[in-house]
């Protein structure tokens, strides 16, 4: 709006917000955590999760290229899960299926509580968008607002003003569109690296809490709202 010549004193962004009382901070009791995780996951293992649609618009194929790598790595401590449903799931699940990826678990969707459980047990959340240059800066996916409220460290894997969000306070990792092995990387040097891991968590919390509590956000939309009433009556 501001780039077509409007003032920006007359613009007002109240952006996606993060739902802070359904979503704990993991990292309010990080240490003592006892994890009930799914099947073929253990407390020792790094668990990076997706939760959201397995569209052609998210590319999942990025999550695949990665298991392959980590495969051939011998990573067999990182397991990469994608919940949620979509037309590409089945072919997603094939795929992985004929790779003889076991590092990889595709669990079906779940309800807002359960979806708070399995983020509890995580360890990085993926935030993942296929490479197109649009996407860069005209998406605000949930699932972002979702990782950080709760206190998870995010992977994202394409530039735009996610990447620099991420970049700048530190909560989490960048990395290039189609290129596994620098996501790879990043997914090593989390599991690698707990105390690291565990401060990017953190920030990530700090995050939500300061720049997207979405009860501050409503209020200020309320504001901006009960504002123009008052110019209006007195036009």
């Amino acid at each position: 709006i501001v780039s077509s010549g409007v003032n920006k004193q007359k613009v007002v962004l109240i952006p996606n917000g993060c739902d802070l009382n359904i979503f704990a901070n993991k990292n309010d009791a990080f240490e003592n955590v006892q994890k009930n995780r799914l099947n073929g996951i253990n407390d020792s293992n790094l668990v990076a999760v997706y939760a959201g649609t397995h569209g052609f618009a998210n590319g999942l194929d990025a999550v695949l290229d990665t298991a392959v790598v980590l495969k051939n790595r011998d990573r067999r401590d990182i397991k990469l899960v994608l919940i949620g449903q979509g037309k590409l799931k089945p072919s997603l699940e094939l795929r992985a299926k004929n790779l003889g990826l076991h590092n990889i678990i595709f669990h079906k969707p779940v309800n807002k509580e359960a979806l708070v459980k399995i983020m509890s047990e995580s360890d990085v959340g993926m935030q993942l968008l296929a490479n197109i240059p649009c996407f860069y800066y005209g998406t605000s996916p949930n699932k972002f607002f979702d990782y950080i409220s709760s206190g998870l460290p995010v992977l994202n894997n394409y530039p735009g003003w996610l990447a620099g969000l991420i970049d700048e306070y530190d909560c989490g990792f960048t990395v290039p569109p189609d290129d596994p092995e620098a996501f790879a990387d990043a997914l090593e040097q989390a599991a690698d690296n707990r105390d690291a891991l565990r401060l990017k968590g953190c920030n990530a919390r700090d995050l939500a809490v300061s720049e997207f509590d979405r009860e501050k956000l409503s209020h200020t939309w309320v504001c901006v709202l009960e504002g123009l009433l008052e110019k209006s009556k007195s036009i």
